[in-house]
């Protein structure tokens, strides 16, 4: 527990935090990353290059601040990143280091204004902070290891198929090498591929959705040949190689209990865990509506197109709408397609059930905009459920939204 005077020094620096919050994370990357290289081996350096993580970090620092005299408020967001450093291998050990070098840099960037008192009240605050990230990791990674195929850390798999879905996506079918049974997850889960990439000094780690029905046999990975570890296993991996993955893990979970209709809204390589939230739908609740919604290039760069008319043949409770932006005359043929160009709130408003669940995933602007819309037409924000890939971007001038 932190002291009054503790608190209300860390609640002193939160202008400070939101002004120079960027600069410090930067600057406490720098400092991790020349003192202790090896660390380099868990962080997506691409995120690092476009300033991502700096921005996810600082959000971070700055919601710990403004609720350090009431965590609780942020233990969402604590399990939110937790998933991720489980899913990563984040261990207890590390947190030291965090936190020296996050002190360095928050007196570098702050100099004399980063008085003693607000650096002993920052370490203070910082160790209250990282026990409760190691408690809570501590539990994800026994629940992990104890479950029915369940594993800790990184298990052996082999890559038994390749199918190329789309002009940039591939599917990987993944079993273990060692021939046992896997864990289950929960639709949109995700799991960390560990590779290394030949001439390359570092290893590399990448969360990618688990894209199909809970399968005790093999994991599918549907993945879109982007950035260097994706170009690597489009390029270099082939049928019956070897990789490294981690346990299930993540917090954009399909609601199974729900009895209200589905609405599942995605563009590009967004689709990966609303495919799995799909089918585990239609398989375990037949009975509920879903409204399946995605928006690509065209037909060539869509994955997983023909599945998706198979199962509205099949499924009357499917409704499926496939918006392109520069659609082709084969394009304009296909019964799922819906719209052309952009997806907006007009058309959402026009298309979609109001009293639903709302799941989303896709890039950066196109999140914004669905979340956007779908708050603007009244639904309450308890059933807007999103994921990014990589590090969350705040979505919203008032709400802080951190993840790691």
């Amino acid at each position: 527990m932190l002291d009054q005077k503790t608190i209300q020094t860390i609640k002193s620096t939160v202008p400070v935090l939101k002004e120079h919050g960027t600069t410090i994370t930067s600057c406490f990357y720098e400092l991790l990353f020349t003192n202790h290289p090896e660390l380099l081996n868990l962080f997506n350096h691409s995120n690092q290059h476009k300033g991502r993580q700096q921005g996810a970090l600082a959000n971070a620092v700055y919601a710990a601040a403004v609720h350090i005299d009431r965590l609780e408020e942020i233990l969402p967001a604590v399990k939110q990143i937790a998933n991720k450093h489980r899913s990563l291998g984040v261990k207890p050990e590390q947190y030291p280091i965090v936190g020296e070098n996050l002190l360095k840099a928050i007196k570098d960037v702050l100099g004399d204004a980063a008085t003693d008192e607000i650096l002993d009240a920052w370490a203070k605050a910082y160790q209250v902070i990282a026990d409760v990230f190691i408690q809570v990791e501590d539990g994800m990674y026994k629940e992990a290891a104890k479950q029915p195929g369940g594993w800790k850390d990184f298990r052996e798999f082999e890559l038994v198929k390749k199918e190329v879905e789309s002009k940039v996506i591939t599917s990987f079918y993944l079993k273990a090498a060692d021939g046992k049974e896997l864990a289950d997850f929960t639709p949109g889960q995700y799991i960390s591929v560990k590779v290394e990439i030949p001439n390359d000094p570092h290893t590399h780690i990448r969360q990618y959705s688990l894209s199909d029905t809970p399968d005790k046999k093999l994991y599918r990975l549907s993945i879109k040949r982007e950035g260097r570890v994706s170009m690597h296993l489009h390029d270099n991996v082939k049928e019956g190689d070897r990789i490294l993955l981690s346990a299930p893990a993540g917090d954009f979970i399909l609601n199974t209990e729900s009895k209200r209709p589905l609405v599942l809204i995605g563009a590009g390589v967004g689709l990966t865990p609303l495919v799995s939230m799909l089918e585990t739908t239609l398989i375990q609740s037949p009975e509920r509506n879903v409204h399946y919604i995605h928006a690509s290039i065209n037909g060539e760069y869509q994955a997983m197109g023909d599945r998706i008319i198979e199962l509205t043949e099949t499924h009357e409770q499917l409704k499926a709408y496939f918006c392109f932006e520069k659609p082709t005359e084969k394009d304009l043929q296909n019964q799922c397609f819906a719209k052309e160009g952009y997806i907006d709130m007009p058309w959402l408003k026009s298309t979609i059930p109001h009293d639903a669940d709302y799941y989303v995933c896709g890039p950066e602007g196109f999140m914004k905009m669905v979340i956007h819309s779908l708050k603007r037409l009244n639904v309450p924000e308890g059933r807007i459920n999103f994921e990014f890939f990589g590090p969350a971007i705040d979505l919203s001038e008032k709400k802080v939204t951190v993840k790691n």
